[in-house]
């Protein structure tokens, strides 16, 4: 069975391919193609208030072509999902009948709580310990989603508008970083020992700089050795000598900024990072539909 998920981010538009065997009662899901386009809608909306008529046009272009790659795939169905930017853009309504009409995709704006049950669900964390507590941490370009998961079980979440994109456009309230703190303070801090689960582009690539293998935990320690290594370079620097992209190699910063911010206020000390993000989350719940009978399947035509 094939799936496929767009995700229209804060930073960049994503779109994954995904298959699904089955073997007994078991599902291996394996990622076929990631294909990622940065937009950088943010850039508009935390400046401006809405996404500008350029950046429109660039994102039914690349729907477009999404759309054209899950035909070509021959995905049974897919899912298409907008979070922080597209749901405080002014325009965001009129950004959706665009890409239904131009298009032929359904896109759903989802809040910050539906992001992270999305981000969670099902996800095959084998690291998993029930006699463990754990802090899920997202950070997107326009907010950061947390999860506190204990004995097996998700018991409380929260999302805040700070992310990676909206602090580079200085556009992060005070009171968000208070509102954080408050409750890391009050839901995290009675969790002994709390493990963290890192998601995002960011952490994923200080994973792979600090060499770490599946499985392994970074902690933070190292965590803030890489952020004082990275600042040690200009943008520029980042991009010709770490060679890392050129919307990966300013927003990195402030993006681990939080990272260090969650584990300090929450008291954590290791991070596992298991390189699954929104989309991995969409292709799930497709999945899940389709095996309970209720998915109606979208029919997309080239």
């Amino acid at each position: 069975m094939k799936f496929a998920a767009i995700d229209i981010g804060t930073n960049a538009v994503r779109l994954l391919l995904s298959r699904v065997f089955e073997s007994g009662d078991k599902a291996i899901f394996k990622k076929e193609a990631l294909v990622r386009i940065p937009i950088r809608l943010g850039e508009d909306v935390f400046t401006s208030g809405k996404i500008s008529g350029e950046k429109i046009t660039s994102l039914v272009h690349t729907v477009n072509g999404f759309k054209n790659l899950i035909v070509a795939y021959g995905a049974i169905e897919y899912m298409a999902c907008a979070t922080s930017a597209m749901r405080e853009a002014d325009n965001g309504t009129n950004v959706v009948d665009i890409l239904k009409s131009n298009c032929g995709i359904d896109l759903e704006v989802i809040d910050g709580r539906r992001e992270a049950e999305i981000l969670s669900f099902h996800q095959p964390f084998t690291f998993l310990d029930n006699s463990k507590s754990y802090l899920y941490i997202d950070v997107g370009g326009g907010s950061t989603e947390l999860g506190l998961i204990s004995q097996g079980q998700a018991v409380a979440s929260k999302s805040v508008n700070i992310g990676g994109i909206r602090i580079l456009k200085k556009a992060v309230n005070e009171q968000e970083w208070d509102e954080l703190k408050q409750w890391l303070n009050d839901h995290a801090r009675k969790y002994k020992s709390l493990i963290a689960i890192g998601s995002g582009g960011n952490i994923n690539k200080l994973f792979r700089m600090a060499r770490k293998k599946e499985g392994e935990t970074i902690s933070l320690k190292k965590i803030k050795y890489l952020y004082e290594y990275l600042c040690t370079f200009s943008v520029e620097d980042r991009i010709r000598t770490l060679h890392l992209r050129p919307d990966r190699a300013d927003v990195i910063i402030p993006a681990t900024e939080i990272y260090l911010a969650v584990m300090k206020w929450a008291g954590i000390k290791k991070m596992h990072v298991p390189q699954a993000g929104l989309p991995d989350g969409m292709v799930r719940i497709l999945y899940s539909k389709y095996k309970s009978g209720v998915l109606p399947v979208k029919v997309l035509n080239s």
